[in-house]
This record gives C-alpha cells, sequence and structure tokens, in this order.
C-alpha cells in the first residue's frame, strides 16, 4: 500500500471512529460555506439586480440640445450611439407644447414621446385602459381627466396655436413698423391667452384682437368683446407699462394675461396657423407626480398637428453604475455639440450609495460567519485532541514525529474543508437562489468559479481552524501521557 493511500485510510478512519465531533465539525464549514457562497454570489449578480430595480424609479440620465442647437430624431440617435445595447435599457424622446380644449375652456401641457420607450424608462407608470397605439390617440393625465371630465373611449377636440416665427430671438426685435405680433401668455384657470397685434408705420399699436376662449365666458371671455376695452391699446407702443390699460371689471386677471401677451408678442409667422385635431384618449395615466397634469401623444401625431419634429429632452435609462453613468455622459457630450448630457444625480446616487452599503453588509457578514466557522472547527479539533491524547503519546512514544502528527490533523481539516466546501458552493447557490426570487423577484445566473472559490476558502479555514489543536497535540509529552497523568 503506497504512502498516499495509506495516509487517506488513517483520515478517513479517524473522522469515521468520531463521526459526530466530526459531523458538528462538518456542518459548521457547510454552513459556513453556503453563507459565503450565498452572499458572494448575491453581491456579484446585485449590481444586475439592484440596477433593474432602480430602472423602475425612471430614467437615470437625460439628453438636452446645446444652446442655440435643436435636438431631433437623428441628433438623437447619434448620441445614442454612444452607449452600448447591451446597457442602454430605453431612450424616451419628449417634446412639450400647449394645447387648448375650447369645448372646456381649459390649457394643458401636451407631452409627444414615444410610447414602446416610455414604458422602459418609466415602468412606474400606471394606465388605467392602455397606452396609445394607433395615430390620433393620448393618454390623459387623471388630473386633467378629473378637470374635464373625460374617460376611456372620450374623445378631445385639441387646438394648437403658434405665436412666434422661429429665428426672432427677443420682443424687441419684432417691434418694427408695420409687423404683425402674435404673442400668449397664462390667463385665468391657467388657460392660455392668445393675442394678434397690428402695428402701424410709426411702431405704435394699430388694432388688437383677442382669443380667450380658455377662459371664463361670462368674465374672462368678454375681453375679446368689448371694443371699449380693446380700443384703449390702439396708439400705445410697446412694452406697456403698470397703469396703461384699465382691466376690464370682473376679469382682472384675463386683463393682466392680455398686457403680458402684448409685452412679449413676436413677429407671426406666414405658415403657423392654428390647427385643430381630434382625439380618442386610450387611456388615463397616474403617477403621483406632475405627470398626472400632461396630456401624452406620439411624436408623429404632434409632428403632424405642429409641422417640426424637434425635440425638447429625451430621458434615458441606462444599465450602469454611477462611475460608468459619468463616464458615458462625458462621452455623449464630447461627441456631440448638438447635445449635452446630464445624469439624474437622485437616481444614480442612490443606486450607488446603496451599492456601497450593500459591500460593507456582505462584507461584514461574511467575517462574523467565517469567524464563527473558525472557532466552531477549532473548539471540535481541540476535543479530538483531548481524546486522542493517549494515542498521541504512544505514538510519538513509537517514534512518530511531530511532522507526522501535523500532517494527520492538517489532513483531517482539509478533508472537512474540501466536503464543507463543495456541499456549502450547492446549497449556497441555492440560498442566493431563494434570496434573489424573494427579495428582486428574479432569478439569479450560476457562477462557474464559486464552487473552486468556495472550497478553496473552506479549505483554508479548516486549516487555519486547526493550528491551535495540532500545536497542542504536538506539545503532548508521551511519557507524562503514558504514565497516566
Amino acid at each position: 500500500m503506497s504512502k498516499k493511500r495509506m495516509f487517506l485510510r488513517m483520515i478517513t478512519a479517524s473522522l469515521l471512529r468520531r463521526r459526530s465531533r466530526m459531523l458538528i465539525a462538518l456542518l459548521s464549514i457547510g454552513i459556513g460555506a453556503t453563507i459565503l457562497a450565498g452572499l458572494v454570489t448575491i453581491y456579484v449578480d446585485v449590481p444586475r439586480q439592484m440596477g433593474a430595480q432602480f430602472r423602475s424609479y425612471g430614467a437615470n440620465m437625460v439628453l438636452l440640445p446645446e444652446e442655440g442647437r435643436e435636438l431631433n430624431s437623428e441628433t438623437l440617435r447619434e448620441a445614442l450611439g454612444a452607449v452600448p445595447e447591451t446597457e442602454l435599457v430605453g431612450a424616451a424622446p419628449y417634446r412639450y407644447i400647449r394645447l387648448d380644449m375650447t369645448s372646456r375652456q381649459q390649457s394643458f401641457t401636451a407631452a409627444g414621446t414615444d410610447f414602446g420607450e416610455i414604458t422602459k424608462t418609466s415602468p412606474y407608470f400606471s394606465v388605467e385602459g392602455r397606452y396609445p397605439e394607433n395615430p390620433r390617440e393620448v393618454l390623459v393625465g387623471r388630473e386633467i381627466a378629473e378637470t374635464i371630465g373625460v374617460k376611456v373611449g372620450s374623445d378631445m377636440e385639441l387646438t394648437w396655436q403658434p405665436t412666434v416665427l422661429a429665428g426672432e430671438s427677443t420682443p424687441e426685435e419684432s417691434r418694427v413698423p408695420g409687423a404683425l405680433l402674435s404673442g400668449s401668455a397664462e390667463g385665468f384657470g391657467t388657460g392660455i391667452v392668445y393675442v394678434t397685434a397690428q402695428l402701424d408705420e410709426n411702431g405704435a399699436i394699430a388694432s388688437v384682437t383677442v382669443n380667450a376662449e380658455t377662459q371664463t365666458p361670462e368674465y374672462g371671455g368678454l375681453v375679446a368683446e368689448d371694443e371699449a376695452y380693446l380700443a384703449q391699446f390702439t396708439g400705445k407702443t410697446l412694452p406697456l407699462a403698470p397703469g396703461d390699460t384699465d382691466a376690464l371689471t370682473g376679469a382682472t386677471v384675463t386683463s393682466e394675461a392680455v398686457v403680458n401677451a402684448l409685452n412679449s408678442a413676436r413677429k407671426a409667422s406666414e405658415d403657423a396657423k392654428p390647427k385643430t385635431l381630434s382625439f380618442s384618449v386610450s387611456g388615463i395615466l397616474t403617477t403621483g407626480g406632475e405627470e398626472e397634469g400632461y396630456v401624452f401623444m406620439s411624436l408623429a401625431d404632434m409632428e403632424n398637428m405642429t409641422g417640426s419634429d424637434h425635440l425638447d429632452v429625451a430621458e434615458l435609462s441606462v444599465s450602469a453604475g454611477a462611475e460608468q453613468l459619468e463616464a458615458y455622459a462625458e462621452k455623449i457630450t464630447a461627441a456631440s455639440d448638438a447635445v449635452r448630457a446630464r445624469l439624474v444625480k437622485r437616481v444614480a446616487k442612490s443606486e450607488a450609495s446603496v451599492l456601497e452599503k450593500l459591500t460593507a453588509l456582505v462584507f461584514l457578514v461574511t467575517l462574523v460567519v467565517l469567524l464563527l466557522t473558525m472557532i466552531c472547527v477549532s473548539t471540535t479539533m481541540m476535543a479530538v485532541v483531548s481524546e486522542r491524547r493517549r494515542e498521541i503519546g504512544l505514538r510519538k512514544a513509537l517514534g512518530a514525529s511531530d511532522q507526522s502528527i501535523r500532517a494527520e490533523f492538517l489532513g483531517e481539516g482539509l478533508f472537512l474543508g474540501l466536503l464543507g466546501g463543495v456541499m456549502g458552493a450547492i446549497l449556497g447557490f441555492v440560498f442566493a437562489q431563494v434570496v434573489s426570487v424573494n427579495v428582486f423577484g428574479s432569478s439569479i445566473t450560476f457562477q462557474p468559479l464559486l464552487l473552486p472559490a468556495a472550497v478553496i476558502v473552506s479549505m483554508a479555514i479548516a486549516a487555519l481552524s486547526c493550528l491551535a489543536p495540532i500545536r497542542r497535540a504536538v506539545s503532548i509529552d508521551p511519557a507524562i501521557v503514558l504514565k497516566g497523568e
């Protein structure tokens, strides 16, 4: 029989003779390896899991147009090229305009977007009904739905009224003699009041036309019909100062909106004409936030209404850590002179903070588990040494070296570590899977390197746990033991 086989037989025989004690040591190593392997598996997979959970809180990056540049579908596609497709969860473009619903004397903000992408970047949206799938369908915020009394399936007639010519930067530049100016301002109940002013050859107001259909008919709506009220603007120059005109009795807020609209008026575009379209309500949106005050439509419908395809902002949901997000934002901004990227700090920082705390927690729990495992194994092996004092003394008296004593006890410990590590790696994955499914709601992937890593760590812990018992076994004096002392 070879020395290796003899050595292995001695170890297994010794373990089997003390099955109860060795089972305790094996269970200690196995439980420690199970918790260790489970925590490590969760920790390795948790960035993906945590990222998926944080994506439900909304976008973590926004793209905005640089000053003086335009953001559209083409520039958006170019910017998205800086983010790997595997990490880009979704990219929802938005354009905001003001629309009127004259039948309800209301005006509100409409957002044009891609509903296929908005479900990825804003999964927290709760929709009664469904998202728009066909042309001329809108998603109405609950706040607006309750205000104007619409439900799923209701029809809405919405009007867009352009006010200024693109390229005119300030109202002052538009106030040239003979110009036709157009402006708007918020009046009573957030309704928009539109004005048109014709200037004479001296640059003074020649005539004023007011559209106040969004105001209450019995008060605010009268400003468009009261000739005496409108006549007071004739001959005055813009901008109007406080006290230059009198408010219409009972319509103070609307009268103030008329003055503000005139002061902000710019040259009207020849092609900019109001457009009214009918829409069907496909769903009512509930978020608990400001989105409940918006009407959402497709970008195609908004382009059809306004004749323009420019965007105001794009919200991105990227599955990456805070540092990688920062790198992507810098890359996008550097690669495009039309787009700048900004991080949504509350989402990115919260994710990074949670991961840092989770790292500290995993490290602390792992340290405690390993320490308890070492104590348990060391105590068990120390009891084994005490039981085998006479055996060890006899062997030393017959000529056994200290090295052979060390090798035997270390071999027993390593064998326990090997068995406990294999058992712990398998059970650890099961433990991690249960935690992941119950906490994150999704399964994890098996890490191939987990098995050898768990076995190596378990064997190392078992070996360290045997150091004190081995030292005690080697220190046994055969003469004292054999005398029965």
